[in-house]
């Protein structure tokens, strides 16, 4: 009878043991990026004034009901940010029937002209212009543009990625929300 109570009883104690000690989860088990805490909602058109590469305002809100990978970079676009925008095309490719439940957005934060290679490269990102200071208190960050953002299906800024990330495990983050979601 105890051997039955103990076989029975024992995943419920390794469940407690994991939950108050979560750095002894498998490594598989955590997420790579930054879970945010508080998530921070989308904020309004006034507070988060964006454009569109032809001066068109564009509310982020409208945006709802789809995964947004978001990076922050000026108009110019360095290598790192080339290569940021790469690996969000190349995630957003890999997701397979999942592709239609994200966009790709590109908040650029200055007035640089965006070369047309770039342009070209990156085609089906939303290109948007923004304030660098709105970007800053949206996503809290001084450096938002060393990150690769997410945004849920509820416009809540919800995680965030090292810098220089990893792309397969970004990827598997990625598939991990996607296969959890039931919104968006």
């Amino acid at each position: 009878m105890v051997l039955v109570l103990a076989v029975c009883l024992a995943p419920v104690l390794v469940a407690v043991a994991l939950y108050l000690n979560p750095s002894w989860a498998p490594a598989g088990a955590q997420s790579y990026g930054t879970l945010l805490e508080p998530q921070r909602p989308v904020p309004p058109a006034d507070a988060l004034r964006l454009v569109d590469l032809q001066g068109r305002a564009v509310d982020l809100r409208d945006e709802r009901g789809q995964w947004l990978l978001l990076t922050v970079d000026g108009g110019a676009c360095p290598e790192s940010c080339a290569r940021k925008l790469f690996m969000m095309r190349q995630n957003h490719a890999s997701t397979g029937k999942n592709v239609v439940r994200i966009e790709r957005v590109w908040l650029i934060t200055d007035d640089a002209p965006v070369p047309d290679a770039v342009r070209t490269a990156y085609e089906g990102t939303l290109m948007l212009r923004a304030d660098a200071q709105q970007v800053r208190a949206f996503t809290g960050s001084e450096h938002p543009e060393n990150h690769i953002w997410i945004v849920d299906p509820l416009n809540n800024l919800m995680m965030r990625f090292p810098e220089d990330p990893d792309p397969i495990r970004m990827r598997g983050d990625l598939g991990k929300l996607l296969f959890a979601s039931q919104v968006g």
